[in-house]
């Protein structure tokens, strides 16, 4: 699965990335979404189901060209290159609009998601009365998961471990947002914000060769849980692509139909009008929001409708251009 790719496949698939890094950050919203609409969802997954025996035995014989090849590294390597520069570009920038037009934002990413789920329909043609049952039930479990209460802070290290697993569900899954099932658990603050701006400062002090945080216990306490948690979405990532690559292989639409209910039902968690306000991503409070329908009448509104959309629209685009490019 490793072909050579012109430059111009490169910079797509960085920018790819850039956009599976920004979604990823958002509660509410999967990188996983991005990996369907955008076609490369199959490859990611049978990319991470390569770490295997086979790979680590690569890794132990120092083989390391054959392991690049075996992970299908290049298509790794230019996809993260992007995921990583989205934490240090879009994303700062994303985290500003946000706080000052959290609806036009909201709307935006509404009508992207509609989008690419309409595409992603389409693409599938048909389905059978069992695979219309899969869609319903998880547009139900995505909908449902909106509405939990969110739970208190929890540092012990065995659950940190199990929010780990369960974050990576965001690139993994499309329409399960592992960022908000992190802010459901109630650790959304301490394992995306507290932790890796302890990471964030500890590298500014390594750099300045200042080691003096190595005697801060609440800095030292923060990295250890990062470590956890790391640990735990490496070990999710490793077993779920597993699974998932499996059921692909051999339920390949019915495994669709039940992705496209998921993305379905993430849909509530970004309809851009409640009453409750709109949450910001620095500081994101979760509560059971109620969903309303906007007033028309209302300048701002329209200004909402439109960046809804021109998400739409961005995204039939890239469709468009996939299209033309694949015949």
């Amino acid at each position: 699965m490793q072909l050579k790719k012109s430059n111009s496949q490169k910079i797509i698939l960085i920018c790819k990335g850039i956009a599976m890094g920004i979604a990823n950050k958002i509660p509410g919203i999967s990188g996983g979404i991005v990996a369907l609409a955008a076609g490369f969802y199959e490859e990611l997954i049978f990319s991470f189901s390569k770490f295997n025996k086979t790979a680590l035995s690569l890794l132990l014989k120092t083989e390391f060209k054959a392991f690049y090849n075996y992970v299908n590294g290049s298509f790794l390597t230019l996809l993260f290159s992007g995921v990583i520069l989205s934490f240090f570009s879009a994303s700062l920038i994303l985290d500003r609009l946000i706080q000052h037009y959290p609806k036009q934002v909201w709307g935006f990413f509404f009508g992207m998601i509609l989008a690419s789920v309409i595409h992603i329909w389409i693409k599938e043609k048909k389905f059978s009365y069992k695979e219309y049952i899969l869609i319903i039930l998880g547009a139900s479990f995505g909908v449902l998961v909106s509405l939990v209460t969110p739970g208190q802070e929890n540092d012990n290290l065995l659950f940190v471990f199990l929010c780990g697993m369960l974050s990576i569900s965001g690139m993994i899954l499309p329409g399960l947002s592992g960022s908000f099932l992190i802010l459901v658990l109630g650790n959304y603050t301490l394992l995306l914000i507290d932790s890796v701006n302890a990471l964030y400062y500890s590298l500014g002090d390594i750099v300045s060769f200042d080691f003096s945080f190595t005697d801060d216990s609440s800095r030292m306490n923060l990295l250890g849980v990062l470590l956890v948690f790391t640990l735990g979405s490496v070990t999710g990532l490793l077993v779920l692509s597993k699974v998932l690559r499996w059921l692909l292989e051999y339920y390949p639409k019915k495994i669709t139909a039940l992705l496209i209910g998921f993305i379905l039902g993430s849909l509530s968690i970004t309809w851009p009008w409640k009453l409750a306000g709109n949450k910001t991503v620095i500081e994101p409070e979760v509560t059971r929001q109620e969903l309303i329908w906007p007033n028309l009448n209302e300048i701002q509104n329209i200004y909402v409708m439109l960046f809804i959309l021109l998400g739409f629209g961005i995204v039939t685009l890239l469709e468009i251009y996939e299209k033309r490019n694949a015949k």
